[in-house]
């Protein structure tokens, strides 16, 4: 039974995944919206459904910026592959007008 114990004692004291938060949300918003709950029951509920709030918030900002990183880090690793395909590289003038214009041009 002991390991039961610290099981549940380490669930308890970590901060709760993306899905647990927000099943907590939903549970405390349907109690709140459902329930004829005395004021401080509300109060209480309105804490920690805000807490489960942003805990849900940072999750989400934090996958999104992973997200993000990785997005940058594919584009960068195609731009090392393929570096004509950059899109800033500008395309050499074939449309054979002459060369009045400023550009300096060596082929």
């Amino acid at each position: 039974m002991p390991a039961r114990k610290s099981a549940t004692k380490k669930k308890a004291d970590q901060a709760p995944s993306f899905e647990e938060a927000l099943e907590g949300l939903e549970s405390i918003v349907e109690s709140m919206e459902n329930e004829q709950l005395p004021l401080e029951d509300l109060v209480t509920y309105y804490e920690k459904g805000s807490k489960l709030l942003d805990r849900c918030e940072s999750i989400l900002e934090s996958a999104k910026d992973r997200i993000e990183l990785i997005t940058l880090r594919n584009k960068n690793e195609s731009e090392l592959e393929n570096p004509a395909s950059s899109g800033d590289a500008t395309p050499a003038d074939t449309s054979g007008e002459s060369a009045a214009d400023d550009d300096i041009r060596l082929f």
